[in-house]
């Protein structure tokens, strides 16, 4: 859903150090996700895993569906966000140093001028009221590039902007998600 370049992905864990899992989805259903998840999920559990950590801060059907799917592998959710205030999570991140911008937004609640913009204060306060602070509920994803954890900051290019429109049986439709490709830097 980010559209982050698979690269991009890889440069960021090796930067702050923590080993990556990729999970491959090439039906794009929800049951292929659900059922490579499943198989991953009981292979760390073999491993001693058990507990999973999800940044979810008050999407309740999301937490209960997550909840769910582990339970089912014999894991445990944590949610160390969990219904804290989302103004003052995303204040925290930007004052403690993190620096990320947005790679995708929804038409639904933002327009194409907010997708690659830099998540700072003055992005905060030009976002519509109704808008979550944190994208919380889709109206947008970000891609963290440095910060304290980073041994390095991840060098990348902003390219083109495309737009795909939601699948909908409405042909009137015109919603759907601007995306930014982010382009690893050339050194």
């Amino acid at each position: 859903m980010h559209g982050v370049r698979e690269e991009l992905l890889d440069m960021q864990a090796a930067s702050i150090g923590l080993p990556l899992e990729k999970v491959w989805v090439s039906e794009a259903s929800n049951e292929e996700y659900e059922n490579n998840m499943e198989l991953v999920l009981i292979g760390f559990k073999n491993e001693g895993v058990t507990h999973v950590i999800f940044g979810d801060i008050f999407l309740e059907d999301l937490r209960e569906y997550r909840e769910q799917k582990l339970s089912a592998v014999g894991l445990t959710g944590v949610f160390p966000l969990w219904k804290q205030d989302t103004r003052k999570l995303v204040s925290r991140f930007i004052t403690q140093g993190f620096k990320t911008l947005t790679c995708c937004i929804s038409t639904k609640w933002l327009d194409e001028s907010f997708v690659g913009q830099e998540i700072n204060q003055d992005f905060i306060s030009r976002l519509p009221a109704g808008v979550d602070p944190c994208g919380e509920n889709g109206e947008f994803h970000s891609f963290c590039y440095d910060g304290p954890l980073f041994k390095q900051s991840i060098e990348f290019e902003k390219g083109d902007k495309v737009f795909r429109k939601m699948n909908s049986p409405d042909s009137e439709n015109k919603s759907g998600f601007w995306f930014i490709d982010l382009l690893p830097a050339n050194k």
